[in-house]
């Protein structure tokens, strides 16, 4: 059974959109597998902004200047969330019950997709994973396939 949370709204560009930043990049981040979505970037225009939880640009900060240096930070946090363990969730439930994807903006080639993380996960320790946050995500198409070019990460919502 698929779970709510993996059911695609979309369709055509956004379709393609939601699965790149829900699914496939979900399922790679468990699996801490960055090839699994290595080609969703477009590593030659790539870069990543935190924005430190501001709605004040004058805290954000280019911290991801190259696509190997996002890739780095990536599996890293990957390999921390795989040493979690959940109460009555796998760890992509964990994952994915926390993000949603509703508003994807396409002008011609050129999209900005917002993708919303919040709510609460316990984990079997006594921790909880929880935080309330968004990515924007700037995507291009090229060669008929849409690629991430950068994102503002760490957006208050």
């Amino acid at each position: 059974m698929t779970s709510p949370a993996l059911v695609n709204p979309f369709d055509g560009d956004r379709q393609a959109m939601w699965e790149m930043l829900i699914v496939r990049d979900s399922e790679a981040f468990v699996a801490q597998d960055w090839s699994m979505i290595e080609n969703d970037f477009d590593a030659d225009n790539f870069e990543g902004v935190r924005c430190a939880n501001s709605s004040n640009p004058a805290e954000w900060r280019i911290v991801f200047p190259r696509l190997a240096d996002y890739r780095d930070a990536w599996l890293a946090a990957a390999k921390d969330f795989a040493t979690k363990q959940f109460v009555d969730r796998s760890p992509l439930e964990a994952l994915v019950s926390r993000c949603r994807l509703e508003q994807i903006d396409i002008a011609g080639e050129i999209a900005l997709a917002h993708k919303k993380f919040s709510g609460e996960v316990k984990c079997k320790d006594g921790t909880t994973i929880s935080g309330n946050r968004q990515t924007l995500y700037r995507l291009r198409k090229r060669e008929e396939r849409w690629r991430i070019t950068g994102f503002l990460g760490y957006l208050p919502l």
